[in-house]
């Protein structure tokens, strides 16, 4: 990166103003002639903290352009909304200026409820819900159900914890009375000895199977392309998952709310009745339901936290943003990567590796 001029006989210099501010824990920077406020993104930068403020007050054009990393077009658009300012006579620098708004493309309005407005986008909506923005996002016109779509990360494992771990014992001490109907036929019903032992491996084989049913709902659920004709589709596919993509930093929406999940929870847990014998069932639930309540921690965490570099949640976030920044046809695993391979919709390693 290259420093920034020195300050400014003119006495309104940009070096000074850069400085001053920096020196109370801001995160400026430029890109040419224009300055921008990374204070706010700083802790969410999947490169890390201390990398973006280590280019505090520099010039990052080079940087935004590679090696080692090439910035995506949506990197790009994302840095504009921090723009504050524009460089004069390379030194001075007007900061705030009207006449120079964040240059964003943008086709509904935000003071209203965004839920009935998608639908209209028609072809444009793809492309629009895939140029995420930092911004809360608002869906409901009534507070109440508005306030249903929302929650804090702590609320998921607060009400979901205390039922893993009540349905985890109910479970062991089912197995612990001895044999359990595993298999049935129309004349015919199968039994083998199920010990209480044999539960840790019933539950991860539950947490497991979570993982796969996670990919695939990601997938083929999540980014299903609803088709431009189809208002109610756009819909219904916005309030699923595309309100995540056009806006990954919303905190309130990065966990599933108590309410609707325990709808979805519920259709499993039938669904595992119907199929299984209603102990191996239910240990089998009980263990994706913990594996839920991971990928909802671990979601959060990816998008929040801030790994340390070179450890496998580091790579993972790297992972996980480059699906929301600029692969989003690849990249589906959350807590793992493990079926991108089978599937084969890996993000390429040397693409995540040259770019960011």
């Amino acid at each position: 990166p290259v420093p920034l001029p020195p300050p400014s006989p003119s006495g309104n210099s940009l070096a000074a103003e850069v400085r001053d501010r920096c020196a109370r824990g801001e995160c400026l920077v430029r890109c040419r002639r224009r300055l921008y406020d990374l204070s706010a993104f700083v802790r969410l930068h999947p490169g890390g903290e201390r990398l973006l403020r280590s280019r505090a007050g520099t010039d990052v054009s080079a940087a935004l352009d590679g090696p080692p990393h090439r910035h995506s077009a949506n990197a790009r658009r994302w840095l504009e909304q921090y723009y504050v300012g524009e460089l004069r006579d390379e030194q001075v620098a007007v900061l705030n200026d009207p006449m120079h708004p964040p240059r964003l493309w943008d086709l509904v309005d935000w003071r209203k409820p965004l839920l009935w407005q998608v639908g209209y986008l028609g072809e444009k909506y793809d492309e629009w819900v895939h140029q995420p923005v930092d911004r809360p996002i608002r869906l409901f016109h009534s507070d109440f159900v508005e306030a249903l779509s929302k929650t804090a990360w702590y609320v998921v494992f607060l009400v979901w914890t205390p039922v893993v771990l009540y349905l985890s014992w109910v479970s062991y001490t089912a197995l612990a009375q001895g044999n359990t109907r595993l298999f049935s036929s129309f004349t015919t019903e199968y039994s083998i000895p199920v010990h209480k032992y044999y539960f840790p491996f019933i539950f991860l084989l539950g947490m497991f199977l979570w993982s796969l049913l996670e990919y695939l709902i990601h997938r083929f659920v999540f980014h299903m392309k609803p088709p431009a004709s189809n208002y109610y589709l756009i819909t219904l596919h916005f309030l699923l998952h595309g309100q995540h993509h056009k806006s990954p930093f919303d905190s309130s929406r990065l966990v599933f709310p108590p309410v609707p999940a325990s709808l979805v929870i519920a259709f499993f847990y039938g669904l595992l009745r119907l199929l299984l014998p209603e102990v191996l069932g239910l240990s089998i639930f009980v263990g994706g339901l913990c594996g839920y309540v991971v990928y909802d921690m671990m979601h959060y965490y990816l998008h929040y936290g801030s790994p340390k570099e070179g450890t496998y949640l580091y790579g993972l976030k790297a992972y996980h943003v480059k699906h929301h920044f600029e692969h989003q046809k690849s990249g589906f695993g959350i807590t793992t990567r493990f079926w991108d391979h089978p599937f084969r919709t890996l993000i390429p390693e040397e693409t995540f590796e040259k770019e960011d």
